[in-house]
C-alpha cells in the first residue's frame, strides 16, 4: 500500500478506540496541575508567537525595572518539556485565544512541516464550501451526504469524491492562499493525505472556521467563508463518532475536532495529528497537535492528547492570570 493511504482505518479505530482513548475534560485542578509543572520545566525547543506588551514610560520606575512578563510561546514551550516522547518522534503545537485582546499565533515549532492524514478533510470541505459560494449555490445531496460522511466518520472513500470534486490539489492549494495558510501544499496526485501544512498553518484554517462575525474587511469577503458555512463546518466538527473525539478534546468536554492518522508503510511509524476548538473558562482556544515518528497509533494519540492539555492549560493560564 503506498504512503498516504490510511492501514485498515475502521479496524484499527474499534481497536484502539477500546483501549482507553477516550478524552477526559481538563479540570481546573488539571489546569493548575499544568501551571505547577511549568516552575520545574527548562524550555525546549523555538517558541515563537506572542509578544510582550512594552512598559509604558509613565509607570512607577519599580514597574519599569521588572522583568518583563514570560510570552505564551515562551510559556508553551515550557509546559510541553514534560510531554515525554520517543527519539523518533516530532512534535508541533500551536494554539490562538480567540476571546483575548491579543490575536497572535503562539506555538512550538509552528513552521515545521508535517503530513497532514485526514485533518486535511476540514480544508477539503473549506475549500468545496468557498467554491460553492463562488458559483452562488448551496451543496448538492450528494455534496452533503459526502461531507458528514468525510468529517463524521473520517470516510476516505467520501474524502476521494470531494477531493476530485474541489479539482484535487490545485483546487486545495488555491483555498488554502485564499486564506492565508502560506505553508501548506496539497498531496500528489489522489493522496490528499500527503498534504504537508504546519501546525500554525491549520490554526489560520480554524480561524477561518471558527472566528464569530466579519473574518475580513468587506472588500475581501468574498475571499473567505460566509456565516452558514462557517455553521456548517463547525457542526460537522463537534459530531464525529465516539470512537474518533479523542486528541485536542482532551483539554475540555466542550470541544469541536478532526483527527487524522496513518501509518507510513517506508518506516512502519505513525503519523497521529488533532485541530480543533476547545473552550476553557468561557475563552475559546484554537489548537493544533502535529505529531510523526510515533511507535504505533496508541503512543501518538496518547502524545497528542497530552500536548493539547499543556497548551490549552498554559494558554488559560495567561488569559487568568494568577493575583500577585
Amino acid at each position: 500500500m503506498p504512503d498516504g493511504q490510511l492501514n485498515g482505518t475502521h479496524e484499527a479505530l474499534r481497536r484502539f478506540g477500546s483501549a482507553g482513548l477516550r478524552p477526559h475534560a481538563l479540570t481546573v485542578c488539571a489546569v493548575t496541575a499544568v501551571m505547577a509543572s511549568l516552575a520545574a520545566c527548562s524550555p525546549t525547543g523555538t517558541p515563537d508567537g506572542v509578544r510582550a506588551s512594552p512598559a509604558r514610560e509613565d509607570a512607577p520606575a519599580a514597574v519599569l525595572a521588572a522583568p518583563p512578563p514570560e510570552n505564551l510561546g515562551a510559556t508553551l514551550a515550557r509546559a510541553l518539556a514534560p510531554v515525554p516522547r520517543s527519539g523518533d518522534t516530532r512534535l508541533a503545537v500551536a494554539v490562538l485565544d480567540l476571546d483575548s485582546a491579543d490575536r497572535e499565533i503562539a506555538s512550538y515549532r509552528g513552521d515545521a512541516p508535517f503530513v497532514t492524514a485526514s485533518v486535511s478533510k476540514v480544508a477539503i470541505l473549506v475549500a468545496l464550501l468557498l467554491q460553492a459560494q463562488d458559483e452562488g449555490r448551496e451543496l448538492t445531496g450528494e455534496e452533503h451526504r459526502a461531507a458528514e460522511a468525510m468529517i463524521r466518520t473520517s470516510d476516505n472513500g467520501a474524502a476521494g469524491l470531494l477531493w476530485r470534486a474541489i479539482g484535487g490539489r490545485e483546487g486545495l492549494d488555491a483555498a488554502n492562499e485564499r486564506l492565508g495558510l502560506s505553508s501548506t501544499r496539497g498531496g500528489p496526485g489522489i493522496h490528499w493525505g500527503l498534504t504537508r501544512t504546519t501546525a500554525k498553518d491549520q490554526v489560520r484554517l480554524l480561524r477561518a472556521v471558527f472566528a464569530r462575525g466579519p473574518v475580513a474587511p468587506a472588500a475581501r469577503s468574498r475571499a473567505r467563508l460566509n456565516r452558514a458555512s462557517r455553521a456548517y463546518v463547525r457542526e460537522l466538527m463537534g459530531d464525529v463518532v465516539r470512537d474518533q473525539d479523542w486528541g485536542v478534546s482532551a483539554a475540555s468536554p466542550r470541544w469541536a475536532l478532526k483527527n487524522g492518522w496513518l501509518q507510513r508503510t517506508s518506516t512502519g511509524l505513525w503519523v497521529v495529528n488533532s485541530i480543533g476548538q476547545v473552550t476553557v473558562h468561557g475563552h475559546r482556544y484554537l489548537v493544533s497537535v502535529l505529531s510523526s515518528g510515533n511507535p504505533s497509533m496508541l503512543s501518538g494519540v496518547s502524545l497528542v492528547e497530552r500536548a493539547a492539555r499543556a497548551a490549552v492549560g498554559a494558554a488559560s493560564a495567561h488569559a487568568r492570570p494568577w493575583p500577585q
